[in-house]
């Protein structure tokens, strides 16, 4: 008589072992699959709560399947990409200014303990106002809205990178400063060879944070009198009662915002000394 062969069951921990077996970046796609594949489903499920409710059905357009299309829609006219335009030029000058400040006073802060002691409680104190605070007082100082904009966001995006900075500084070990001189290097030499190369992770730590805090900081600083960027895109959709196109700009800010801290974190773990 033949043997018949008998295939063995998968047990929950065989396919935790498989799956463990894996390469790091198939798991972690899988893993952001999964979490997206909830997002949306959560989102689906919102929506069907809101059709389903006489006070909100008027806000069923938030759905996924409208905003989909919406978005869609969006892209094939073109206007998507103009409205992306405007929002990423203003961040990218405000996250500009706000390292070209924020680097060297945080290596001040860090590197001088009076300048340190001096600068503590007001940039303490400023740190805690909000940017968008600024808004009457940066309408007056600027001509144009997009430099008034800009401004904000420099506010927003100067102190992350000072402390992030500074405390880069204050962690460099002091026997590198005293080899250094040893050594013969001059101020520059030092900010060069050794100062900038060890901060390096701690700036860019500064600059991820910074970029959070501007684009949040962003879509209302854009309901300020400019007829572009997303924030403007989302305040005329609300008058309009254009939901789904409210809701498609929704998703290309989360995009955009992820793309940017996707491209910090790469940044951060470039620059890293400890990589695993």
């Amino acid at each position: 008589m033949s043997s018949i062969a008998v295939t063995p069951k998968l047990t929950l921990s065989d396919l935790s072992k498989r799956f463990k077996s894996l390469p790091t970046g198939v798991q972690g796609f899988v893993y952001a699959t999964m979490g997206m594949g909830i997002l949306l489903f959560l989102w689906w499920i919102g929506g069907l709560l809101i059709a389903s409710n006489p006070n909100t059905e008027a806000f069923a357009a938030f759905a996924p399947g409208p905003t989909f299309v919406a978005l869609w829609e969006l892209i094939l006219n073109g206007t998507l990409w103009e409205t992306i335009y405007s929002s990423l030029y203003r961040i990218i000058y405000g996250l500009f200014w706000g390292i070209v400040i924020g680097v060297p006073m945080g290596i001040l802060v860090g590197y001088f303990l009076p300048v340190r002691q001096v600068a503590n409680m007001p940039f303490q104190f400023l740190r805690m106002i909000s940017p968008l605070a600024w808004m009457p007082i940066s309408v007056l100082a600027f001509e144009s809205w997009d430099n008034a904009i800009i401004f904000l966001l420099v506010m927003a995006t100067v102190w992350p990178i000072i402390f992030g900075t500074a405390h880069g500084v204050q962690r460099i070990d002091p026997n590198w400063f005293q080899v250094a001189r040893n050594l013969g290097a001059d101020g520059y030499q030092m900010l060069r060879r050794v100062i900038l190369p060890a901060i390096a992770q701690d700036v860019f730590a500064g600059i991820r944070l910074a970029i959070g805090v501007a684009w949040v900081v962003l879509v209302p600083a854009e309901y300020l009198g400019v007829t572009s960027g997303l924030g403007y895109a989302i305040n005329d959709a609300r008058d309009t009662l254009d939901y789904d196109k409210l809701a498609a700009i929704v998703v290309v800010i989360g995009a955009i915002g992820y793309l940017l801290d996707f491209v910090a974190v790469k940044l951060i773990k470039r620059y890293s000394w400890h990589v695993e």
